[in-house]
């Protein structure tokens, strides 16, 4: 294997652990790396960024990203490589293609075709005419339409928006669950449609959260995977609805066959992820959603011997690719303060105990998604924001 040519730098857009992951991984092997996005966002306070581009307050990162490579073009930054690492910088990335093309390295990747796929309701529909099975779901076409689907609906179901990034940049959230009331389910559809943004009803595909599986690729315009790559979820906080906190590196073979079935079948291009839970009522691994980015578990990727992103930096760059054939399967990475807080949560409804928590945390080698000794500020500057929120809200609870 060639050694690395690092000359080509690389910007990341957005994002936070997963960002700050890729800033180590490259700038660990001397590539020169430069970050973008708002005050927060991890890889702006790593030791490894060259410079960061802060999106002032106020102002929509958009907006700062056009105008930072765009509009009033920064030189330095000219022929590097942009890595989107968030849902915001995924939307401008494709909106902008083709400008941003002429003077940066992207990924291979068609905007209508990722456009499409991150389409919540677009995403389901796809993957049942390709053969991958996918949980129930109702199109709602308008406030109508949800009194027609209450004989239908099982509870709980998620109010999922077909546009992800717009929806958290309205609500805060990813989404809406309902776990009891059918009325509920009128009214997060109301109030969702009120505020202009388009949903649908999906069921809860039943059982704990270690059903669930992710595989990832690349793939380039010519067709041909560059890796392939497999995890499963351990636990996720809060309970069955929220993100991962606890996950393992594993092949997984069903997942990846179903993933690399599912990207062959709309001939993908990039960077690519896809989200299982298999069904306990049926047995089959249904889809759950698609990424086009790095994801928070990158840590745990690389930490297991995939280095993905040396892969693909090597590709965009023309240089000979590593043979990449096995990685560990008995990697594990925790968010500790998540998992400490799903664990309480299992335990008041009885489903994990002390003891039965600690084995699963102590059975395997684990890293953690921010700390690292050799370069810890980005961590300290993190737990340093959660104990400034923590007094915050206490302050506020005593001025009463």
């Amino acid at each position: 294997m060639s050694a690395l040519d690092t000359s080509t730098p690389v910007l990341l857009l957005g994002g936070r652990e997963n960002a700050l992951a890729v800033a180590r991984n490259l700038g660990r092997l001397g590539v020169t790396i430069y970050s973008s996005g708002k005050p927060g966002s991890r890889s702006m306070d790593s030791k490894y960024c060259t410079q960061a581009f802060i999106v002032p307050e106020g102002t929509e990162a958009a907006d700062h990203w056009h105008d930072l490579l765009l509009a009033n073009p920064t030189s330095k930054l000219q022929g590097c490589i942009v890595f989107a690492c968030c849902d915001e910088s995924l939307d401008f990335l494709q909106s902008n293609r083709d400008q941003l093309a002429e003077h940066y390295k992207l990924e291979e990747f068609v905007p209508e075709q990722r456009r499409t796929m991150l389409n919540k309701q677009a995403t389901l529909e796809i993957a049942g005419r390709i053969g991958v099975p996918a949980p129930a779901y109702w199109e709602i076409n308008s406030d109508e339409d949800v009194e027609k689907i209450r004989d239908q609906v099982r509870l709980p179901v998620m109010v999922k928006p077909l546009d992800s990034f717009a929806f958290v940049h309205e609500f805060g959230a990813k989404l809406f669950i309902v776990d009891t009331v059918f009325d509920d389910v009128v009214e997060k559809v109301k109030l969702a449609r009120s505020r202009g943004q388009e949903v649908m009803v999906v069921e809860m595909i039943p059982g704990p959260d270690d059903l669930l599986s992710s595989y990832y690729t690349y793939r380039t315009a010519d067709g041909r995977r560059l890796y392939d790559y497999t995890k499963s979820v351990i636990r996720r906080w809060p309970v069955n609805r929220g993100g991962a906190c606890f996950h393992q590196s594993e092949w997984l073979p069903e997942t990846a066959e179903m993933g690399q079935k599912l990207f062959d079948g709309v001939d993908w291009h990039g960077i690519g992820n896809v989200e299982f839970k298999r069904d306990t009522r049926d047995g089959q691994l249904k889809i759950i959603e698609v990424n086009a980015r790095f994801t928070a578990a990158h840590r745990l990727v690389t930490a297991a011997g995939a280095p993905i992103d040396e892969i693909i930096y090597r590709h965009l760059t023309d240089q000979e690719i590593p043979e990449f054939e096995s990685y560990s399967n008995k990697l594990r990475m925790i968010y500790p303060i998540g998992d400490f807080m799903a664990y309480l949560e299992l335990r008041q409804s009885k489903q994990l105990s002390l003891l039965g928590w600690l084995k699963t945390v102590c059975a395997q080698q684990a890293v953690v998604p921010d700390f690292s000794f050799g370069d810890p500020y980005p961590a300290l500057a993190e737990w340093a924001l959660i104990v400034r929120r923590g007094f915050g809200k206490l302050f506020c609870i005593f001025r009463r």
